[in-house]
Formats: structure tokens, C-alpha cells, sequence
């Protein structure tokens, strides 16, 4: 994995995962309490995830996408579902909403703006991020890392980004074969 620099901060697999189980804890020694966690599709899909199995409340996805150009690099316009998508119910009570990262802030201030307008019966929203980048213009309620540089996250995902099934297949007999 290269080393990270103030334009680039490189995030393993074991690194991402710690991040977000210490961001877990960072919520619940605050001592609030939220009935469902939200999270945003798709960086926050695997922390919401993970959230939501360890405080042991339902989970709600919202789709949002604001980076579409060269390979996901470039923010575009910021689209937000019309819909939340939960097993029961609708979103109510307190609610966490839940993302990897806060980047320009735009897409946090939309969506708690949605929340607002098209949920009443949400009470209480707050939020949490494992990584606040200084350009952002807003602050998470809870965020793990402040980020002064701004640096682009390289998360470990990303690698299925450009992986398309041929290339997983051929990967899948290399391995096989060595």
C-alpha cells in the first residue's frame, strides 16, 4: 500500500474496519441514544451496517451520488433518492445518519434537509463520519478524523471500481493455479 501524504490518505482493509468499529464507540460514549441508523448508499453502506448490528437498531439506506466522472474521482451534481429503503416502517424518532466521509458538506446538508421536509415524524437527527475534511461546511456530530489537508481517500474498496467480471475471473483462476 503506498504511503499516505497530505493529498492522499490510503486506507487498508484493517485500518477501515478499526475506524469504524472506534467511531461506534465514539457514539456510544457520548450516551445518545437513536432508534434507527440511516445511512447513506453507498460509502456509508458498510458503516451503517456495521452500526446498526452493534447498537442492535434497525437499518434505513438512502442512495446519494455526487461522484460519477473518471472512475468516481470527480464530484457532479448530488442526487438523493426520493425513497428510504427499511424492512418496516417508515423513519422516525432519533436517528443517526451515518457516512464515511464529509467532503464539501453539501451532501449532509442536503440530506438533513430531506430528513426535514419529507420525514415528520423524525425527531432528533445527528451525524457521524469517520473522516471531516477541513473544506467541508459543515461538521459532523461525530467524526473520527479531522482531515486539514484535505487528502483524497483512497478506501479499500475502491478497488472493484475499474474490476469487471472478466477481470475477477481471470484473477479467481490466477489464484488457483499458484
Amino acid at each position: 500500500m503506498p504511503v499516505s501524504t497530505d493529498k492522499d490518505l490510503w486506507v487498508s482493509w484493517d485500518d477501515y474496519h478499526h475506524a469504524i468499529e472506534s467511531l461506534a464507540l465514539m457514539v456510544h460514549e457520548s450516551g445518545w441514544k437513536f432508534d434507527h441508523v440511516l445511512c447513506l448508499a453507498r460509502g456509508g453502506m458498510r458503516p451503517g451496517d456495521i452500526f446498526s448490528r452493534i447498537f442492535d437498531v434497525p437499518l434505513a439506506i438512502l442512495s446519494t451520488s455526487s461522484y460519477r466522472e473518471e472512475e468516481g474521482t470527480v464530484r457532479g451534481d448530488l442526487d438523493i433518492a426520493k425513497y428510504i429503503t427499511m424492512t418496516r416502517g417508515t423513519l422516525s424518532g432519533r436517528v443517526l445518519l451515518v457516512d464515511d466521509l464529509v467532503d464539501s458538506g453539501v451532501t449532509l446538508e442536503r440530506v438533513q434537509s430531506h430528513l426535514k421536509t419529507n420525514f415528520p415524524a423524525v425527531q432528533e437527527v445527528k451525524s457521524a463520519v469517520i473522516w471531516c475534511k477541513a473544506c467541508s461546511s459543515v461538521r459532523p456530530d461525530f467524526y473520527l478524523q479531522y482531515l486539514e489537508s484535505n487528502p483524497w481517500i483512497h478506501q479499500p474498496f475502491e478497488e472493484y471500481d475499474g474490476l469487471r467480471p472478466h477481470q475477477l475471473a481471470a484473477r479467481h483462476r490466477r489464484n488457483q493455479q499458484g
